[in-house]
């Protein structure tokens, strides 16, 4: 009963998933899942983990997960003290609001972004401002220079997908130096540069990753942190706190694979970058307007139909897309990245769709 709560749960918003359907075969295009399976290596170091009798599950796991971070350290040509890892890029963001945002001025980000920051800024009684992105969505880092507690973005943002090239987020961190930065970079290998490259410059620099997207491990629930080591550090203390243990022995075996295998890896980014050109392109011809993308997904939008009722048609023919109510975005859906039958099934319930109900007006 919501007598018991405690005075923050009644304050709380909730971040929404999306959907996960309970169905044999849906075309699900909703929540960002790479459309390809992780590397063949992963399977194996699962097996090779658990062995004959799955004996090691009876014990706990590196509470530091020092293999894994050995081993992306090496991958990204830094050292192992500039690698955090928790269970999932969301875990690592929880922390990083208490650890290194929660002071007495407020945090940045951009108006139109991951709805878990606002989330997480209640949840932590973090203070925060947004900060417009402009008409074409784009993050402009120039009006992010008035005094802060911190400033954190997605590169490419998220639900547009647009992307800053890297000079952008260099000139961001150094305008900010009396505070931490905090680049989310959980779509970065589909079309943006990693800012990885300048924490050894700048220690006020925290980049999080994610094994969910590119490299096909949504369900293993791996994330990364990566910066100077006191960042690292407050981290640390603050996982240490609340749960040593946030990574399985499955999960780093897991994610250390993908890491080893960089030609799947690098294969499965390829194959998704030129599915987003040709749905982008298969859009255009039927009519919508699609935001350019540097992720795994499309922003789009038809001037003459409604996206919510758009999202309700495609869910009748049980593809599943995602559509945000949120102020100025209202009118655009986010289409995840497929397979190309997958994409074609998708413009094809689209053509249906739209030819139905020629001169539906939107809203």
């Amino acid at each position: 009963m919501s007598r018991y709560w405690s005075d923050i749960v009644h304050r709380l918003t909730p971040y929404v998933p999306g959907e996960q359907p309970a169905l044999a075969h849906p075309v699900k295009l909703n929540t960002n899942e790479n459309p390809y399976p992780p590397s063949p290596r992963v399977l194996e170091a699962i097996r090779h983990e658990l062995g004959e009798t799955a004996e090691t599950l009876r014990r706990y796991p590196d509470p530091t997960a020092r293999q894994l971070r050995e081993t992306v350290a090496a991958y990204h040509g830094i050292r192992v003290e500039n690698v955090f890892a928790g269970n999932g890029s969301d875990e690592v963001l929880a922390m990083t609001f208490q650890a290194l945002l929660k002071h007495d001025l407020p945090i940045l980000f951009p108006d139109i972004t991951y709805s878990f920051y606002p989330t997480y800024a209640r949840l932590f009684e973090v203070d925060y401002r947004t900060v417009p992105v402009d008409d074409a969505f784009a993050i402009r880092v120039d009006d992010y220079t008035m005094p802060n507690g911190g400033v954190l973005l997605p590169n490419p943002n998220a639900p547009t997908g647009h992307p800053l090239p890297l000079a952008e987020i260099e000139r961001l961190v150094a305008r900010n130096a009396e505070s931490v930065v905090v680049i989310d970079e959980a779509y970065v290998d589909f079309g943006a540069q990693s800012a990885i490259a300048l924490i050894d410059r700048y220690p006020n620099l925290l980049v999080v990753h994610t094994v969910s997207k590119s490299r096909s491990l949504a369900g293993m629930r791996v994330g990364f942190a990566f910066g100077d080591p006191a960042l690292i550090d407050a981290l640390n203390r603050v996982k240490d706190s609340f749960n040593s243990y946030p990574l399985d022995r499955l999960a780093q075996a897991a994610a250390m694979a993908a890491y080893q295998d960089d030609a799947w890896f690098r294969d499965s980014c390829a194959k998704v970058i030129a599915s987003r050109e040709r749905l982008s392109a298969g859009l255009t011809a039927l009519g919508f307007e699609v935001v350019p993308s540097g992720a795994n997904f499309v922003f789009a939008r038809h001037e003459g139909y409604d996206a919510a009722t758009l999202t309700e048609r495609l869910r009748d023919k049980e593809i599943f897309v995602r559509h945000f109510k949120a102020a100025r975005i209202d009118q655009h859906l986010r289409i995840s990245i497929g397979t190309d039958a997958e994409c074609d099934a998708l413009l094809a319930a689209l053509q249906d769709i739209l030819s139905a109900y020629v001169g539906w007006a939107a809203g």
